[in-house]
C-alpha cells in the first residue's frame, strides 16, 4: 500500500512538472517572439524579466505545488533555450549569458504564483477558473508590456571597446601584419570555448580607401570597406554586412587600428564600435565589451606570436 501511494505521488509529480514545464515553454517561445522589435529584434525588460515571470507565475499555477513548480521553471529555461540553438535562432554563448537572469525572473513569478495561491486557498473559488484565466491573461500581458516598451527601443546603444598591445616590431611590419593574415593561432580566450566566434583569416582585396576586407570565423564572416588610410599609423574599416549564426542582438559598426612607435616598440590600438539592442544595458554592456575585448585579444596574441623581436644591431 505505501509502495502504491509512493508510485502514485511520483506520477503525480511528474505530471504536475510536465504540465508546468510545458505551459512555461510554450509562454517562454511564444515570449520570445512577442517581445522581440520588428525591425532591430531589440529586447528590453518585457523579455528578461516580464516573460520569465509570466512563466514562472503560470507554471504556479498550473502544477500546484512549489517543488513542483520550481523543477518546472528550471526545466522550461533549458528546454526553451535548447529549443532557440538547435533552430540556430541563438547561439550557446548567448543561452548562457541569459540563463541566470531569466532564471531568476522565473523563480520570482513562481513566489508570487505560490503566494497568491496561498491567498487564493482561503476563499471560496474554482482553481480551474482561475487557471484558465491566468493562461489566457499572461501572452496579452506579455505584448501589451512589448508594445509599451516599443518606443524606447527604437534607438540601438553604441559603445566603443579599445584594446592596446605594444609589439617589438616597427609600425611598418605590423601594419603588413594587419591587412590580411591566412590563419590565426592565438591562444583561446573563455569565451570562445562556449560559443563566441573565433576568427580564421582575413582577406585584403585592393588597398587605399575603397579597398575591401573580409573576415572569416568558425562560422559565418564579415564584410569590411576601408575608409580611412594611412599606412602605416591608421586603417579605419566600416562593417559593411555580418553574416553569423543567431540573431543579431549585437552589431558591429566600424573597426579602427592606430599605431605609433614609441622608439623602442609598436603601440598598437583597435577600436571596435559595436550596436547592442540589449536591454538592460547595465546587465548586457559588460558581457558585450567581454566579447569584444576577448576578440581583440586573440588576434593581438596571433601578432605577438608572429612578430619577432628584432635582431640586435651588429657591431
Amino acid at each position: 500500500m505505501n509502495e502504491r501511494n509512493l508510485l502514485d505521488r511520483w506520477k503525480d509529480a511528474l505530471k504536475g512538472v510536465l504540465a508546468g514545464g510545458l505551459t512555461g515553454i510554450a509562454l517562454g517561445l511564444g515570449g520570445f517572439f512577442l517581445a522581440e522589435h520588428p525591425r532591430t529584434y531589440a529586447m528590453g525588460l518585457v523579455m528578461f524579466l516580464l516573460v520569465p515571470v509570466a512563466a514562472g507565475f503560470a507554471i504556479t499555477t498550473v502544477t500546484q505545488k512549489l517543488e513542483w513548480a520550481a523543477t518546472a521553471a528550471l526545466l522550461a529555461t533549458i528546454a526553451s533555450l535548447a529549443l532557440l540553438i538547435a533552430t540556430r535562432m541563438e547561439t550557446p554563448l548567448c543561452a548562457v549569458l541569459v540563463f541566470p537572469f531569466l532564471l531568476v525572473g522565473l523563480m520570482i513569478g513562481v513566489g508570487i504564483g505560490y503566494l497568491l495561491q496561498r491567498i487564493m486557498a482561503k476563499r471560496a473559488g474554482s482553481s480551474t477558473t482561475f487557471t484558465s484565466v491566468v493562461l489566457l491573461s499572461m501572452p496579452l500581458l506579455i505584448l501589451l508590456g512589448h508594445r509599451v516598451e516599443l518606443s524606447t527601443l527604437t534607438h540601438p546603444r553604441r559603445e566603443i571597446v579599445t584594446s592596446t598591445i605594444r609589439l617589438p616590431a616597427a609600425p611598418s611590419q605590423v601594419w603588413d601584419d594587419l591587412r590580411s593574415f591566412d590563419s590565426l593561432a592565438g591562444r583561446k580566450p573563455l569565451l570562445m570555448y562556449i560559443g563566441l566566434p573565433i576568427p580564421v583569416r582575413c582577406v585584403m582585396e585592393g588597398s587605399g580607401p575603397g579597398a575591401k576586407r573580409t573576415c572569416y570565423f568558425n562560422h559565418g564572416y564579415i564584410q569590411e570597406t576601408v575608409i580611412e588610410w594611412s599606412p602605416p599609423n591608421t586603417m579605419l574599416l566600416a562593417i559593411d554586412r555580418t553574416n553569423m549564426p543567431g540573431r543579431h542582438w549585437l552589431g558591429f559598426e566600424d573597426a579602427k587600428y592606430e599605431l605609433r612607435w614609441d622608439g623602442s616598440e609598436t603601440v598598437l590600438t583597435r577600436s571596435t564600435t559595436i550596436i547592442s539592442n540589449l536591454y538592460p544595458a547595465w546587465y548586457w554592456r559588460p558581457f558585450e565589451r567581454w566579447g569584444v575585448e576577448s576578440e581583440h585579444a586573440y588576434i593581438f596574441g596571433d601578432l605577438a606570436r608572429r612578430i619577432s623581436p628584432p635582431a640586435s644591431p651588429a657591431h
